[in-house]
């Protein structure tokens, strides 16, 4: 076991006169091995992400980041691949010509068959050290067992050897059962990272942090002080260049099931007793195991149109016959002590009006308004926006100004993060950052354990052979909307509304 590195502190002294620490965790000496390298998501995502991280100073002198993937290349050319994506996806404050060239230096690269034997052998030789491996399969799932098998025949696997595992992981329990029986037939629970990247963002984790670090509003995070609470995800973009995949798995698989889901797990899950990846994940498995069936007239479908401006779904899918969703609302209730007659309403869907994920906890009115009908009805609300301005905002009643009476109106006790937290809070991270050096540290505590992802589709499996089994297909909505009508008549029928979706 390697000693523990000491915490560099940063210090910076802001306008506001107060004192603002920045941290940055060294790891210990690593490679990781991306398969995949070439594809979009190590472009646009993994290699900006590991440049940050190597700007602020969080990568070893010796770490090394090593592209593996079909495409031929040598290693200037796979260098210069790098380059091109990160003028284009990292954008780092400060950064110079110098740090993209010192970064670009630390790469190498391997054309490799992941289900033949080309590559391998220089691949082991490129792995010779001791450091900690870290292997990321940012390739399909079909290909998760190949590389994990070949991993171990190579010798390339060890005690220290951590792979980490991209969604979509499986699109039923089965299938999700056959990937987990995969891949520990080759590696230790311990050893595997199902990495799902809405929990790396920054205001998911102050979740928790606003939920387990303050007495103010933990003893009220119960179904007798909460309404209800929403949770939504909304996109702008529709699934052009993405059809193919989007149209066999729809909003349900591809974010519900997933995103959605530990959103979801971290509000309503109760507080384990000690920050550690075990004690986070029984707690989040309890919720998921908690919640109930959803029936038909618990959930909305929709599918979006098109306009002059906008193709329809149709046509980015190519099948004017596809019955999948692009738009879904559900409510959701949680059958515990805690959550009893507290509804979770959830929706997500593209195009839709605006770009906007946002958890809002709905507490309950007053028991008893002293201030008279002309007052009106008021209620605080938790607002806790994920993108794009990460922040949380608490709606508070007071006193309207001026001689009028008392005449009551809601204002907002808004921090977003940039504004409250100075330059820091102007460069949060990415969440690939965190994920990625969690991963090479050996935390799992923002990973899914695959009990947690087989009793999430054990829930979300009888609600799609339901409406598949109906042969329901999705109600059209307008692009730029807020979903289709009756998504509003899901909550309007219990005398709630949903919150505007706005940036």
């Amino acid at each position: 076991m390697n000693a523990r590195k000491p915490v560099i502190l940063r210090a910076k002294k802001y306008s506001q006169g107060y004192l603002m620490v920045s941290r940055v965790i060294p790891v210990d000496d690593f490679d990781l091995v991306i398969f995949g390298a070439t594809g979009d998501l190590a472009r646009r995502k993994i290699l900006p992400s590991l440049f940050r991280r190597f700007h602020a100073g969080q990568m070893p002198d010796q770490a090394r980041v090593i592209g593996a993937a079909r495409s031929e290349h040598d290693e200037a050319s796979f260098r210069a691949f790098v380059l091109e994506a990160l003028k284009e996806f990292a954008r780092v404050k400060g950064a110079k010509a110098s740090d993209y060239k010192a970064f670009v230096a630390r790469l190498d690269y391997v054309t490799l068959d992941a289900r033949g034997t080309e590559g391998w052998e220089a691949l082991k030789a490129l792995c010779g050290r001791g450091a900690t491996r870290a292997f990321y399969f940012s390739v399909g799932p079909s290909l998760f067992e190949d590389l994990a098998k070949r991993l171990h025949k190579y010798g390339l696997a060890g005690e220290e050897t951590r792979i980490v595992v991209e969604k979509p992981f499986g699109r039923d329990l089965a299938s999700a059962k056959a990937l987990n029986a995969a891949l520990a037939r080759h590696f230790d629970e311990s050893q595997i990272y199902r990495i799902d990247h809405y929990l790396g963002k920054e205001t998911v984790q102050n979740l928790m942090a606003v939920r387990f670090g303050n007495m103010l509003f933990e003893p009220l995070w119960n179904s007798q002080y909460i309404d209800h609470i929403q949770v939504t995800v909304a996109e702008t973009v529709g699934v052009a260049g993405r059809g193919e995949y989007y149209d066999r798995s729809g909003a349900m698989r591809d974010m519900v099931q997933n995103h959605l889901m530990q959103l979801l797990c971290l509000i309503a899950m109760e507080p384990p007793a000690r920050f550690e990846p075990d004690a986070v994940r029984d707690e989040k498995l309890k919720v998921i195991r908690a919640l109930e069936p959803v029936g038909p007239k618990d959930y909305v479908r929709g599918q979006y149109g098109g306009d002059e401006d906008h193709a329809s779904y149709f046509d980015d899918v190519g099948d004017e016959d596809s019955t999948t969703e692009s738009f879904i609302a559900l409510k959701a209730h949680i059958s515990n002590w805690r959550w009893a007659g507290t509804p979770f309403y959830l929706r997500t869907g593209k195009r839709l009006k605006n770009r906007a994920s946002e958890i809002a906890v709905v507490f309950k009115d007053t028991p008893h308004n002293i201030f008279g009908d002309d007052a009106g009805r008021h209620r605080n609300i938790l607002s806790i926006r994920l993108q794009p301005n990460e922040g949380i905002e608490l709606g508070v009643t007071i006193k309207e100004p001026g001689p009028g009476g008392m005449r009551l109106i809601d204002v907002p006790l808004d921090m977003s993060f940039a504004e409250a937290l100075g330059p820091d809070g102007e460069d949060v991270p990415d969440a690939y950052e965190r994920l990625i050096m969690d991963v090479i540290r050996g935390n799992q505590t923002l990973f899914m354990r695959d009990d947690e992802v087989e009793a999430a589709w054990r829930w979300t499996d009888p609600i799609i052979a339901g409406w598949e089994e109906r042969r329901e297909a999705p109600l059209p909505y307008e692009p730029d909307s807020a979903g289709p009508d009756d998504a509003l008549m899901l909550m309007h029928r219990d005398g709630r509304r949903w919150r505007e979706i706005k940036e």
